[in-house]
């Protein structure tokens, strides 16, 4: 009884025993993981941190197809990977109070926490982070975050590489995101062009983007065209991408650039130059000789020539080569530029998409030079509107217009420092700018031009002595620092048609402001009293006087309203130009010449000669960008000489007003 007693319980003991030490009791353990096994496999080149070996442990972790990939290379990549030295188990270390959290790469769960002591971080230098990001790529680019995948893709346009045309293939079926998903079929185009395994599906890329004016399209493919000028002996070789045969003395390779090319490859002796004949000279001088001739006569080019040949016939010198040694040296090597990629099927049709592109690139850049003189000419016509009415009009040469312009951008900015909302700030600044500038102008009218009516000369001085102190009065007011006037955030940026044509959204904003002063300066002149009255006195003053007109007044008002334009053109241009008390002198010799060229005293005159004077000085800045000066000194001159054929303007001023 005994016996069995003892038998049953050494039974229970082996069975709780073999229960005991189940791996189904114990907990998980890092060494029993797959990427465990990759990492320790290759411990010694992850440790050992080359450039050089370290291509084989990245692959690995890589291509495992393990759900830790992803986290494993991004711990490697942020300097977050360290070894444990006790059993040489790689983790992802966080740092905590008291030393760091080991963290299993396989279940992302805590394993325990140990000393600095304990550990050796894992430090990969920039080249092995440069690895790790390649081979992330294909980890991000299907990320569920669309931040990670815009990250990945950004990255990839940076830094383009072969291994990354596979991975971003597979990621593009899934792309859900629109946006995301066009950057990716482009991206893939273009890494095809650069890395396709074939030539047809490189040709068909290129195809495919050879509409495209992106920059990124040309750097593509620019280096498909790179070429190299070599030298063959004899006939040129097969196989090689000729991009053009050369012909030494034609168009594309001198009879001397030829030479130096063998000469360079120890294919031919070094040409003898009038230099090297002086040296060897000196180098043989004996007596008061040298080649067997007096050194006195050496300054006779052919004494020289036989001095030097008398050296060579006693080796003393190289020889020199006839012309017809040359020729026979040159007949006997081809002479060729090669292109660098060797398939000629993918030359050609890059050459054939660049010549397409090329094409579309001018036609664009004509498209934008217009955008530009259209906006340029827009704001020409702002500042010369108010100039139009007061000159066409009055026939006041009003030297101080560029300080009501002035005027009004002084005001912008400090309505924005009473008001710091920039939208509300201009929408507010616009018509206080022009009640400020009316009552300046009609102030300047009462007090000063109205007793020089017919007068120019004393007119034009004294609006420039006005000029003068309204500018020194900005400057005891303002300083002479430029001020802000800063543009609402709706109206930052620009509108980028493709990557050559893009306009700002100020300048577009300008440009409609000038077509609403258009109209309301047409409705004014021709739905309204004063209009009736302003084009009456332009006409004929002295009838309009005897009709009961009171001319007076017309005058004051129409002084006031083109001073007023002035102050909004000054709001407008104050949102991209230094509010400076200069800023008015900027502008006032265009926008005279705006209302001369355009036609005295007529509105449609003034629009056509802000665009003809802003296309002028675009078109000129196009051919001469370097020097602005030199597009301005041009339209002058050009100015004059519109005005020697069409000294009425463009417009002519109708009415007996046009004879006076």
């Amino acid at each position: 009884m005994r016996r069995r007693v003892l038998a049953s319980l050494g039974l229970l003991l082996v069975v709780f025993g073999a229960f005991a030490q189940s791996p189904a009791a114990q907990p998980a353990s890092p060494e029993a993981t797959p990427m465990q096994d990759i990492l320790q496999e290759h411990a010694a080149i992850i440790t050992k941190s080359s450039r050089k070996t370290i291509g084989p442990a990245i692959d690995a972790v890589a291509g495992s197809g393990l759900g830790s990939a992803q986290r494993v290379l991004e711990a490697w990549q942020a300097k977050e990977m360290w070894q444990r030295q006790s059993d040489g188990l790689f983790f992802h270390a966080q740092k905590t109070d008291n030393g760091y959290d080991l963290i299993d790469f396989e279940s992302g769960e805590s394993v325990g926490a140990a000393s600095k002591d304990a550990l050796q971080q894992i430090k990969p230098n920039s080249g092995i982070r440069a690895l790790l990001a390649v081979a992330l790529v294909q980890f991000q680019l299907s990320d569920p975050d669309p931040t990670r995948r815009a990250e990945a893709l950004l990255s990839l346009e940076r830094d383009p590489t072969s291994g990354a045309l596979a991975p971003l293939r597979t990621s593009i079926p899934g792309e859900g995101d629109p946006v995301l998903l066009a950057k990716k079929q482009r991206l893939e185009r273009l890494l095809t062009i650069a890395y396709g395994s074939s030539d047809e599906e490189r040709t068909q890329a290129i195809d495919d983007m050879a509409g495209d004016l992106g920059v990124d399209v040309r750097a593509t493919l620019n280096p498909l065209l790179v070429t190299t000028r070599k030298v063959y002996e004899g006939a040129l070789p097969e196989g090689v991408n000729v991009a053009r045969r050369l012909t030494p003395g034609g168009a594309h390779l001198s009879r001397t650039e030829a030479y130096a090319l063998l000469a360079e490859q120890n294919l031919a002796p070094a040409p003898v130059t009038a230099d090297d004949i002086r040296t060897t000279l000196a180098a043989h001088i004996d007596g008061g000789y040298a080649g067997g001739v007096p050194l006195a006569q050496l300054s006779d080019p052919a004494r020289r020539i036989a001095a030097y040949e008398a050296l060579v016939d006693t080796q003393k010198a190289a020889p020199l080569l006839t012309e017809a040694d040359i020729t026979d040296l040159l007949a006997a090597y081809a002479f060729a530029d090669i292109y660098a990629e060797p398939s000629a099927a993918v030359t050609e049709a890059a050459n054939a998409a660049l010549r397409r592109i090329e094409t579309k690139v001018q036609l664009n850049q004509t498209l934008d030079l217009g955008l530009d003189a259209l906006s340029l000419g827009s704001i020409y016509f702002l500042a010369a509107i108010g100039l139009a009415i007061t000159f066409g009009v009055m026939g006041v040469i009003n030297m101080a217009h560029g300080e009501f312009i002035m005027m009004g951008a002084y005001t912008g900015y400090v309505v924005q420092q009473v008001i710091p909302d920039h939208t509300l700030s201009i929408a507010v600044a616009i018509p206080l700018a022009f009640g400020v500038t009316f009552l300046a102008g009609v102030a300047l009218e009462r007090l000063v031009i109205r007793w020089l009516y017919n007068r120019p000369l004393e007119t034009l001085l004294a609006t420039f002595g006005v000029s003068i102190a309204l500018q020194q009065l900005a400057k005891n007011i303002f300083g002479t620092q430029a001020r802000p006037l800063t543009a609402p955030d709706w109206l930052g940026g620009a509108w980028v048609l493709n990557d050559v044509v893009s306009i700002s959204y100020i300048r577009i904003a300008i440009f409609g402001l000038a077509l609403i002063f258009l109209g309301l300066f047409l409705f004014i002149m021709k739905r309204t009293r004063l209009g009736l009255e302003t084009r009456a006195v332009t006409q004929n003053p002295g009838m309009a006087a005897s009709m009961g007109i009171n001319t007076d007044r017309v005058n004051m008002l129409t002084f006031g309203l083109g001073s007023g334009i002035a102050g909004i053109a000054g709001v407008a241009i104050g949102l991209f130009a230094k509010v400076t008390s200069e800023l008015g002198q900027d502008y006032i010799v265009q926008s005279f010449m705006t209302v001369v060229v355009g036609g005295v005293g007529n509105i449609w005159g003034t629009l056509l000669g802000a665009g003809l004077i802003g296309g002028l000085q675009k078109s000129i800045e196009w051919l001469n960008p370097s020097n602005t000066l030199a597009a301005q000194t041009y339209m002058i001159i050009f100015i004059i000489i519109f005005i020697q054929f069409r000294p009425r303007g463009i417009i002519a001023l109708k009415g007996r007003a046009a004879g006076d």
